[in-house]
């Protein structure tokens, strides 16, 4: 580290000091925690997962913890987990710790059991889940078996095994995930344990698994293997553990002399409410887990690490600095951006791509089967492919027509790699339809995906013209030799049976300031995503009556889990009267008229003073048709070929901008 650096780094005196946790010593104190990335192949680690880590361990990170890894046959509660049950795994392993040790980064592995967890399987039947008792999981409806006294030493002793293998790879330590629910817990947990042997019936008793597990891993390895405890302190919901018995257990192993460190989360994996704090979405405070953090630390003599909504160095230094805990884990800011650590030492705080909890292609695309990446920095999870940007091999003269989320990235990457940008935007401002999500309650956050992007655009050099409208004419006079056309789409009005003189408005109009008459508010959504639930709670909070119709069969059906549950419950709240699998048909100025999506009833709304339309968006595609018979190079990215989200938007600029 340059001496410049160590001087801006002293601005985190805490943040970049050394952390000794068992025999190692960590360089700094921010860690990427574990968290699947649906990269593993046949169980196994590949190149994609070792591109990814490397990729953060290249970035500066002190700490890489690798994903939730399966000890025993029983504990594979997706069909993408990793799996360390027999020894196919060690290659894998090992040249993952090779390529993050080589940037003077450690890495740790999850050891991971389920229990009654279980998501999926292979080949999608219903697996066989298993747990101290046969006390059913809400979220996932699994009714497990309780496991014999012999299953339950099969499973403390693949532990051993696991931990064994993560060794033998060159891995640093090892992490038991106790954490959200999983069978640990379980054990713990007097409401889901309701064993009478000696795994059950007192907390002396119900922690017997969880040390059990803790002996025969340190009978695997060597002393100089580093064992810590993923934990929730507290996993918020009524039959959870509990903040004080998570607590007690802790304490009692750390007066065993059992961990070298506790990772602190909450939640549980059990319910609804409780999983949302896995991955919490933007709704949730930054740093909000630090008190628990803290009160943990206040009991025990190892260090303390903490997740949860900690995305950036800032928060980090604060949480140190405070004395809350000793260690940040800032995964999804380092999935955002991996470079995070080393912008940060160097003052570069303006250049780190900020997570903004959107969750869409983190968490979002691991519910979906998918490997993680960002919608606001789609290299993640394409390292392979996108990993370092290739110089083009000759400049070019690139106009980019649009500066919503796409046309930003686009035009960044393509002077990045050498061309010669002016992007063209007709409004204002950049940033597109990203300036009217922002205005929607509690996604404020999400204004920073355009701060991001158009930091980017200034770092490249782009040439930003806004106030602009681009015909074909303006292309054919400017001539220059790619046109990356992003001009977005527009909101979508269909014909509808309307009577009277009913007022009908679309979301951009009512987030734009348009006055909503005074009364109940019918909104119509067809996307089934976060338009029509944020333009609920928005209008409830305004003083409106409003009901909600969706297309769906929930509010929010088409966002990620943890994102529809806290704007489901807010809406909630705010006393949103809610119609789901409606199709919306015509408005007589007093009653709506829906239409059930199944049994093709009717189902209308009463006295109702306006209606508003949140029914998607057709793409502005005037250019791009104009431009059909141009001498010059022509791409669509984004809305004007198909109304979608930031996230193709996005995609489709970096791919289009690395082809140029």
């Amino acid at each position: 580290m340059t001496a410049s650096v160590d001087a801006t780094a002293a601005s985190f005196p805490n943040l970049f000091s050394p952390l000794p946790v068992g025999s190692v010593t960590l360089k700094n104190r921010i860690l990427s925690s574990g968290h699947d990335t649906v990269m593993a192949e046949d169980s196994l680690v590949g190149d994609q997962l070792v591109a990814y880590h490397e990729a953060r361990a290249a970035g500066g990170v002190g700490l890489i913890v690798v994903q939730a890894t399966a000890v025993h046959s029983t504990a594979e509660y997706t069909a993408h987990s990793l799996a360390a049950f027999d020894d196919r795994c060690i290659p894998g392993f090992r040249r993952l710790a090779e390529a993050v040790h080589a940037h003077d980064c450690h890495i740790f592995g999850q050891l991971f059991h389920g229990g009654r967890e279980m998501m999926d399987s292979r080949d999608g039947s219903l697996p066989l889940a298993v747990a101290p008792s046969a006390v059913p999981s809400e979220r996932f409806h699994v009714m497990p078996r309780a496991m014999p006294r012999a299953l339950i030493g099969d499973v403390v002793a693949s532990y051993g095994e696991a931990a064994g293998r993560f060794r033998s790879a060159g891995f640093d330590g090892v992490e038991i995930v106790a954490s959200h629910g999983y069978l640990p817990a379980q054990f713990l947990n007097p409401r889901v344990n309701l064993r009478t042997d000696k795994y059950g019936g007192s907390d002396e008793n119900r922690l017997c698994f969880l040390r059990e597990v803790v002996a025969a891993i340190r009978a695997a390895i060597d002393p100089a293997c580093v064992v810590g405890l993923r934990i929730s302190i507290g996993e918020v919901t009524p039959e959870g553990l509990t903040a004080d018995e998570a607590i007690d257990a802790v304490a009692a192993l750390d007066a065993d002399d059992a961990l070298d460190y506790v990772s602190v989360v909450a939640g549980t994996s059990a319910t609804l409410a409780g999983s949302d704090h896995i991955v919490p979405p933007m709704t949730e405070a930054n740093a909000y887990t630090a008190p628990l953090a803290a009160r943990l630390k206040a009991r025990v003599r190892v260090p303390v690490m903490v997740a949860g909504r900690i995305n950036q160095p800032q928060e980090a230094e604060a949480v140190i600095a405070s004395g809350l805990a000793d260690a940040c884990a800032m995964t999804r800011a380092l999935i955002s951006d991996p470079e995070l650590p080393r912008k940060a030492a160097e003052g570069r705080l303006d250049d780190i791509r900020a997570c903004v909890g959107c969750n869409q292609a983190c968490i979002g695309h691991f519910h979906a089967g998918f490997p993680i990446s960002c919608i606001q920095f789609p290299e993640a999870g394409r390292e392979r492919e996108y990993g370092r940007r290739a110089p083009a091999p000759r400049p070019r003269d690139v106009m980019v027509v649009g500066a919503g989320p796409g046309g930003l990235k686009a035009a960044a990457v393509a002077a990045e790699r050498g061309h010669r940008v002016t992007l063209y935007e007709a409004g204002r401002r950049v940033g597109g339809q990203v300036l009217l999500a922002e205005k929607l309650p509690g996604r404020a956050e999400f204004g920073g995906v355009v701060t991001n992007l158009a930091r980017e655009v200034e770092r490249a050099g782009v040439r930003v013209s806004t106030g602009i409208r681009v015909d074909a004419e303006l292309v054919r006079r400017e001539r220059p030799d790619v046109v990356v056309v992003a001009t977005g789409a527009r909101p979508h009005r269909p014909e509808l049976e309307l009577t009277g003189n009913p007022v009908v408005l679309d979301a951009w109009q009512v987030l734009l300031g348009e006055r909503v008459p005074d009364g109940r508010v019918a909104i119509a959504d067809w996307r089934c995503d976060w338009v029509g639930l944020g333009l609920a709670d928005l209008l409830a909070h305004g003083g409106h009556p409003v009901t909600l119709g969706v297309t769906g069969y929930m509010p929010g059906q088409r966002l990620q889990q943890y994102v529809r549950d806290a704007m489901t419950a807010a809406a909630l709240r705010a006393r949103v009267a809610m119609r789901t699998n409606v199709r919306l048909f015509g408005y007589d100025g007093s009653a709506v008229f829906f239409q059930h999506v199944l049994t093709g009833d009717a189902v209308v709304v009463e006295d109702v003073a306006a209606l508003v339309l949140a029914l998607g968006h057709e793409p502005v595609d005037d250019l791009l048709t104009a431009l059909e018979d141009y001498d010059g190079e022509v791409h669509g990215i984004g809305d004007c070929l198909a109304p979608r989200t930031v996230e193709e938007a996005v995609l489709e600029g970096l791919r289009v901008a690395s082809e140029i």
